[in-house]
């Protein structure tokens, strides 16, 4: 231990002096070359003025003299003629040398500068032209002696040399101590201490701390490293940006931003989904990262400013991990934000999320021919847990003064109105991730007057799209009395001004977590039972408006068509359980299984599969190989506010290839207009779109996928997160009196 303890020592001392010694032998290089340059650049440039008009009367004598005035043994000065022959040398008048600089002057004007090794020595070379009437005539050098320079470099090399021995030893001799004095004597005390136990004796327990210290230190210090590893990391990638000259939103930037804007005052999310679950496994606890575009989104941007994510409970085990409030921090080894945890029963959660949000709302909006169901009991149960949320919220930012809250998605359009009216000087947004349908589709809910009021509560409500935004506007221009601003997308209902604006959203451009370990493409399709040239790449949840049945008929067409790519590739189906307990979830559940056999007994052999369909939760960390190693992923939702799925495969593929089925019917295709475009409704369309992928020239593939990689890059879940909190600190709102609290 004590020779790892100085070996790391010496190391590192030797890493740390080593890296301020060159910076420092690199800063003086600098300044030593800059003094020379300002040297003969001054002198080459006064002597030019006085040298022209002698070289043109022809006084060499003349020129003689007043080169010999100013040079010396360390300075060389040389005038040359227009065929850059030495004319007058001084001091030395045979060291007339003719180098690339003086050529250069010669022949294009202006002045060049440069260090040349010159006999046997560096020089400082700066020449500059000699002109009449625009013309050039000859050229002026001047050599300094740049010797000193490589000797000033050597001696703060050994300078530093010898401050690395000294810190060395220093800092061993006191490691030394400090190992003895806290490590190696407990140690040894407690060895003797068991050695005399064991022969019987008996002897009080040695005075040296309790063991049970370093556990938390080791923790702290792990911590820390991961804390000075993420400031390093944010440091680089910040350096880079500016080199390159770029803006783009990082994690960094955004906490900046969020400091700069709202100070310390904390953020706070609200969303049906939580960003990690715990639920019993083989006996013990395990985290769950459940599968969610919401999740992917808001995860990095909780990471980036920190706060209170207030969300459902829906783990069985959430419970036992968190305190009496339902509180704990995430991460779990290195906390950045609170998880605020809301229990619902099974009554509620059977009306408001089962009932009313996805078997009303979901297909309402998403309008895929899925007929919504609405049930009186359903909305109370929604209304009943919209308040719970809010009491849970309300409790959280009790001591915020002006609180920043953003309220996620269709289950929660109740809530902004319920804390406006508890906190009018809350800044409050909610963002929806579904589409919004027409106001004649939307009409048909029986409570849309009440959902709408909920949401015009909030002071910014934000839509994907600008289409999703006019439909909303449109919708409560026809159902309550309000007045629309159509220049500035705002609703204003008495002294209540909400603004609706589109914020695309998307994901983190890189791993928020340190990234998986590279999988060779071999050890993915191993398991798989696939040894083929071609992969291709589906991530979904199993819902009704992915698209699945209409994919993988496509991908049989595929077969039929191109019947040259059987057993020559695989697609693999990675898709997560969801909803289960509703019953048009468990029909679809089974329809998508009976497709994917139909199609493989269709085209399928005994020992190649052409559709292989995993479902099952799958981690990021599971996905991420997938991604990398696909050749084409397809994404081919039948309705779709954005879809995430097109946007984290994209960002994955930092070797720019791949390609990128897209349904026209989703957000993300506005934005990555490079991805092969389909109609999922057209199986032959899609089909085709399946063979541009595979036999598009490499290329154009890579010319593709750069392109929408800078889009996803530009565009990141930082960038949204910035401009959407951006405009929600921009909306006035009202200011309680001081000391009191509504």
């Amino acid at each position: 231990m004590t020779a790892r303890f100085l070996g790391a020592i010496w190391i590192a001392t030797l890493a740390i002096t080593g890296g301020f010694a060159f910076f420092q032998v690199r800063e003086e290089h600098a300044r030593l070359h800059t003094d020379l340059e300002r040297r003969g650049a001054l002198l080459a440039e006064s002597l030019r003025e006085s040298v022209e008009p002698i070289v043109r009367r022809g006084a060499r004598p003349a020129v003689e003299r007043l080169l010999k005035k100013f040079a010396r043994p360390d300075r060389q000065i040389v005038v040359y003629d227009g065929v850059a022959t030495p004319l007058v040398a001084a001091p030395d008048p045979g060291a007339g040398h003719v180098t690339p600089e003086v050529s250069e002057v010669i022949a294009q004007g202006g002045s060049r500068r440069g260090v040349r090794e010159l006999g046997g020595r560096l020089v400082f070379v700066y020449a500059t032209a000699l002109q009449h009437d625009d013309r050039i005539t000859g050229g002026l050098a001047v050599f300094l002696d740049a010797s000193h320079v490589a000797e000033a470099e050597a001696a703060l090399w050994r300078y530093n040399a010898v401050r690395f021995l000294v810190l060395a030893v220093g800092l061993s001799l006191i490691t030394l101590f400090v190992l003895r004095l806290t490590v190696t004597r407990p140690v040894a005390e407690i060895a003797e201490w068991a050695k005399r136990l064991r022969a019987g004796e008996s002897a009080p327990a040695p005075a040296v701390p309790d063991a049970a210290l370093f556990g938390p230190i080791a923790v702290e210090v792990s911590s820390l490293a991961r804390n000075l590893a993420r400031a390093r990391d944010a440091a680089e990638q910040e350096a880079a940006l500016r080199l390159r000259g770029e803006a783009l939103w990082t994690e960094e930037r955004l906490k900046q931003f969020v400091r700069l804007e709202f100070g310390d005052r904390p953020l706070f999310v609200v969303s049906n989904r939580e960003p990690v679950s715990h639920i019993r496994r083989g006996g013990g606890v395990a985290a769950l990262t459940p599968a969610s575009g919401v999740v992917t989104a808001i995860e990095p941007v909780m990471r980036a400013c920190g706060g209170v994510w207030v969300a459902h409970g829906s783990g069985d085990a959430d419970r036992v991990s968190a305190d009496a409030r339902g509180r704990l921090g995430l991460p779990a080894d290195d906390p950045r934000y609170t998880l605020r945890r809301v229990w619902l029963t099974e009554e509620e959660e059977d009306g408001y999320y089962y009932g009313f949000a996805n078997e009303g709302l979901w297909p309402l909006c998403h309008t895929v021919h899925a007929r919504p169901r609405f049930r009186a009991d359903d909305f109370a149960a929604y209304r009943a847990v919209n308040e719970k949320f809010a009491a849970a919220l309300l409790d959280e930012i009790r001591d915020a003064e002006a609180p920043m809250v953003l309220v996620q998605d269709y289950h929660f359009a109740l809530l902004p109105g319920l804390v406006k009216a508890a906190r009018p000087d809350a800044h409050v947004a909610i963002f929806w991730h579904i589409p919004w349908p027409n106001f004649e589709a939307f009409d048909i809910c029986p409570w849309h007057e009440a959902i709408l009021h909920g949401m015009l509560g909030a002071d910014l409500i934000g839509f994907h799209t600008q289409y999703h935004c006019n439909n909303f506007l449109e919708s409560v221009e026809r159902a309550l009395e309000a007045r629309i601003d159509w220049e500035h997308f705002a609703v204003i209902r008495g002294r209540q001004s909400t603004t609706v604006k589109p914020f695309p959203i998307s994901v983190a451009p890189d791993f928020v977590e340190a990234p998986p370990l590279a999988t060779p493409r071999e050890a993915l399709l191993a398991p798989l039972g696939a040894d083929v040239e071609f992969l291709g790449v589906g991530v979904e949840r199993i819902d009704y408006t992915k698209g699945l049945p209409e994919r993988f008929r496509a991908l049989g067409r595929f077969f039929e068509l191109y019947p040259e790519y059987r057993e020559r590739m695989t697609f693999v189906q990675l898709a997560a359980p969801s909803r289960g307990r509703i019953a048009r979830y468990a029909d679809f559940a089974a329809e998508v299984e009976a497709v994917v056999a139909e199609v493989n007994r269709a085209v399928g052999t005994r020992t190649w599969q052409p559709i292989v369909y995993q479902a099952r939760h799958h981690d990021r960390r599971e996905i991420w190989p997938y991604y990398r190693h696909a050749d084409f992923c397809m994404v081919t939702s039948l309705h779709d506010g954005m879809n995430l799925v097109a946007k984290e495969f994209v960002s994955v593929r930092d070797d720019d290839d791949g390609a990128l089925v897209l349904s026209r019917f989703t957000g993300a295709a506005r934005e990555l207009r490079d991805a092969i475009l389909v109609n999922p409704y057209d199986l032959d369309g899609t089909a085709e779109g399946i063979r541009l992928a595979l036999e598009m020239k490499p290329a154009e593939r890579r010319a593709r996928m750069t392109r929408m990689r800078q889009r996803v890059r530009e565009h990141n879940v930082y960038r949204w997160a910035g401009l959407l909190l951006g405009e929600l600190a921009r909306m006035p709102v009202e200011h309680p009196v001081s000391g009191a609290r509504p």
